[in-house]
């Protein structure tokens, strides 16, 4: 079996931070979701692995990605030339995945279990044309919608209904045979100019092929906005984060419960209250650091309280009396002004210098 990771897509819902790169590298707990997605695949057993790529963010994807040797896995790339929906991206790769089952993942889900079962499930039942994975939402209307029987058959496919059937939205993760392609060929673009991958389903559940569910029980997140993005690293951290401390930490600082320090990186006179993760190369001058944080590598804080945060790649950090419930991009500069606020909120994005008052 192969898989297929899904990494196009403009990240419309993430700017400004994917003016200047891909969403799906946005890292959580100082790790880009995509190496999550690929972790989970490779727990799969599955080592021959594709990824479509964006015109516009595929340098950036191929760069990081790699040809997956550090996974021990073979990845492939596949172009998308414009963003034509999901089912179109399947067919890019066609000539990849035509000769057996497989699996396709889209780069900005994280689930918060292993889908092993599921993949060797799939590959035993020969009966099976496709399986989806459905999580239980609150907002139905703003997803992909499924309809089940009491077996888990999915009967029928909506999507985004103004009067949702159900609450079992689609998490992202399909398992799929060749005769998906037979699918697509037949379907045509929906209103905003995509081939639909739910249009796909149904035309097989339609033609009678069957296509099964699986309900997840963990947690299920889609990391498209700053506030999905910071429950992301929050439950990441809480649930998976182990204390590992590769830097230098002073006699005159102090770190308490998980916390992740990475090689280089220096901690003087400072507090640190995990789960936090400070990454390589930062220096922590005086800073107290509170719960829930993700530092990345070569950001300086100095003077500062920084708590529930995602803070990216060579941030400056100085004389901020308290910075909360933020996501900065890399290489932001926040600094003191002359007027005061004694709390900030910001969504920051590659490149910004932000002036801050003070009394």
């Amino acid at each position: 079996m192969r898989a297929l990771i899904l990494s196009g897509g403009a990240g419309t819902r993430l700017r400004p931070f994917t003016y200047t790169g891909a969403k799906q590298l946005v890292p959580v707990a100082n790790k880009p979701i995509l190496f999550y997605v690929i972790e989970n695949i490779v727990a799969a057993g599955i080592s021959e692995i594709g990824i479509v790529i964006a015109p516009e963010t595929g340098d950036e994807v191929k760069s990081r990605v790699g040809d997956g040797s550090r996974w021990n896995v073979n990845i492939e790339y596949f172009l998308q030339e414009k963003p034509l929906g999901l089912a179109h991206a399947v067919m890019v790769a066609r000539d990849y995945l035509i000769d057996g089952p497989f699996l396709m993942y889209l780069g900005d889900n994280l689930i918060g279990s292993r889908i092993t079962k599921e993949v060797e499930d799939f590959k035993d039942n020969q009966e099976l044309s496709a399986s989806i994975f459905l999580k239980p939402v609150s907002n139905p209307r703003a997803f992909g919608v499924a309809v089940t029987d009491e077996s888990g058959r999915v009967i029928d496919l909506i999507e985004k209904p103004e009067k949702p059937p159900s609450n079992l939205a689609l998490v992202g993760i399909y398992l799929f045979r060749p005769m998906i392609f037979e699918a697509i060929s037949n379907i045509k673009p929906s209103r905003r100019g995509e081939l639909e991958i739910t249009d796909a389903i149904s035309w097989l559940i339609k033609n009678g092929y069957k296509v099964q569910s699986h309900v997840v029980e963990s947690w299920w997140l889609d990391t498209g906005k700053k506030d999905d993005l910071l429950l992301a690293n929050d439950i990441v951290m809480d649930e998976w984060l182990q204390t590992d401390i590769r830097g230098s930490v002073d006699s005159g600082s102090r770190i308490t419960g998980r916390v992740v320090v990475g090689e280089n990186a220096k901690i003087e006179e400072s507090i640190v209250r995990g789960p936090a993760v400070i990454g390589e190369g930062a220096h922590l001058f005086k800073a107290i650091i509170g719960p829930f944080t993700a530092i990345g590598a070569g950001v300086r804080i100095e003077r500062s309280t920084v708590e529930h945060c995602v803070i990216m790649e060579d941030c400056v950090i100085q004389d901020v009396p308290r910075l909360e419930h933020s996501v900065l991009g890399r290489r932001v500069y926040v600094r003191p002004a002359p007027r005061n606020q004694e709390s900030l909120c910001l969504m920051v994005g590659d490149d910004c210098v932000v002036e801050i008052g003070r009394k």
